[in-house]
């Protein structure tokens, strides 16, 4: 007798479980002290303004509570985090044979060399504390567009335009971890895309955090001028271990007058990690930003991307996807202000669960007086593959103009079993048939991605029927 498939496996992400020993890393002490940030400030080679920020950033960690709104993170102890780790390497490169052969070997396996021969105008790559490869093809930077790690930028030509722009879309002030990312921040990117310039083929930052019981804090921080257009890809992933890591990163993106961003992520961090990532957009009159989002990995998230809509006729568009499997409770989201006239938006979310996974989607929505004529759609649709598993849907709207068009629309059920036996009918096997319905439901976040970020994600939630029944 044949058996029949009555389950759906979790992501399968033990691909990116592989490590490699850190004993020869340098690492400062777990826990957050005020010695601890003058430590990481003195390796960083900080200017004076940066060492009194990280000071005063942690003055108001201490001060803030931890937040009791969302998914439990008690296990998650920063006396325990170590908050800084440089690889075993001296400086960051810009040749790739220079890299360290173990953190070479690393990104090879994850595919990033070979993206960017293939089809990236620049990459950087962190490895757990430190940009350790970063590198821009000619003639982009032959555009005037400027790409590096954001520490070197802090000390040249571009240090003014840091520190006018340097988490002040995201204040230290926001929330606790903002604070905490405001204290021990290290490595991530700068881009700078002068006016007009449109940056044919996507840059890529990926982040790898290697180290135990550490914590990962990059800035990133992008500004795209009047007229000009990006495409920026971020991926990130950690391989697994029994002990709690932390990512607490912060993007910070500036989107001027009649520009273009597309901002692309997957998260896949192992099902140890905390990942309490803070992501914003402003953007200017006529400009526009794109969010495309996966969230696959952790133990619990919270992320939700927001955008100040700051100029008239400024749009913003969000397309995300978050699979939540065994032992993971992912509260994700996005927060779009329409503070300007005419001002649109576009949010478009697909969650999946299973195996007791917990996917809460949470959406903020804000017109202001200011932005009469707006117009705002938010539609989120989840998706329960067993009876086990939970999805809510937490909507927040807050109108203050009659003269805005406002919709919001959400759909939560289980895999239909009309739909299964439909396509059973037409030759389909039940694993097969299940397979197909999940791929749809999360279509329209792939064919949104670049073509390898999209097979990255169709091999993460590719789903395999096993099991029997009596």
């Amino acid at each position: 007798m044949s058996e029949v498939k009555t389950y759906v496996e979790d992501v399968d992400r033990s691909f990116y479980d592989f490590r490699y020993e850190d004993k020869d890393n340098y690492k400062v002490e777990s826990g957050l002290t005020e010695e601890i940030i003058r430590q990481i400030s003195k390796e960083k080679n900080d200017p004076d303004w940066m060492l009194e920020f990280r000071l005063k950033s942690l003055e108001i960690f201490h001060r803030m509570k931890m937040p009791d709104w969302g998914p439990s993170i008690e296990g998650l102890n920063m006396e325990n985090i170590v908050t800084y780790v440089r690889p075993n390497t001296e400086r960051m490169h810009t040749n790739w044979e220079d890299v360290p052969e173990d953190i070479k070997n690393t990104f090879e396996r994850l595919g990033i060399p070979k993206s960017e021969r293939e089809s990236l105008a620049g990459v950087g790559a962190q490895y757990d504390s430190e940009l350790v490869y970063h590198n821009v093809k000619k003639e982009v930077e032959e555009q005037g567009v400027v790409y590096t790690d954001i520490e070197s930028a802090l000390r040249g030509p571009y240090a003014e335009m840091i520190r006018d722009h340097f988490m002040h879309l995201v204040p230290p002030t926001d929330h606790k971890f903002a604070a905490l990312h405001g204290a021990v921040w290290s490595g991530g990117s700068f881009v700078y895309v002068p006016p007009g310039v449109s940056v044919e083929i996507p840059l890529q930052s990926y982040f790898r955090l290697n180290a135990p019981g550490a914590g990962q804090f990059e800035h990133t921080l992008i500004i795209v001028d009047k007229g000009a257009d990006l495409h920026f890809i971020e991926g990130c992933s950690a391989p697994k271990y029994n002990v709690a890591n932390l990512h607490a990163g912060c993007v910070e993106l500036f989107v001027g007058e009649d520009a273009k961003l597309r901002y692309s992520t997957i998260e896949n961090w192992s099902k140890n990690m905390y990942n309490l990532n803070t992501k914003r957009a402003k953007v200017e009159k006529g400009g526009k930003i794109e969010w495309v989002s996966g969230s696959f990995g952790s133990h619990v998230s919270y992320l939700y991307p927001m955008s100040v809509l700051d100029g008239e006729g400024a749009r913003c568009e969000f397309t995300g996807v978050t699979f939540a499997g065994a032992g993971q409770n992912l509260d994700t989201g996005c927060k779009v202000v329409h503070n300007a006239p005419d001002t649109t938006s576009y949010v478009n979310t697909r969650s999946i669960s299973k195996s007791g996974g917990i996917s809460t989607f949470r959406s903020a929505v804000v017109v202001t007086g200011k932005a009469e004529g707006s117009k705002s759609s938010v539609s989120c649709q989840s998706l329960m593959l067993d009876s086990i598993s939970r999805s809510d849907t937490i909507p927040a709207m807050d109108i203050r103009t009659n003269k805005a068009d406002i919709g919001h629309e959400a759909k939560i059920g289980r895999i239909s079993d009309e739909a299964v036996f439909y396509l059973m009918s037409r030759g389909l096997s039940e694993e097969d048939a299940k397979a197909l319905i999940v791929s749809g439901f999360a279509e329209n976040v792939s064919k949104e991605l670049p073509l390898e970020y999209a097979v990255e994600m169709n091999n993460l939630i590719r789903i395999e029927m096993k099991g029997a029944i009596g």
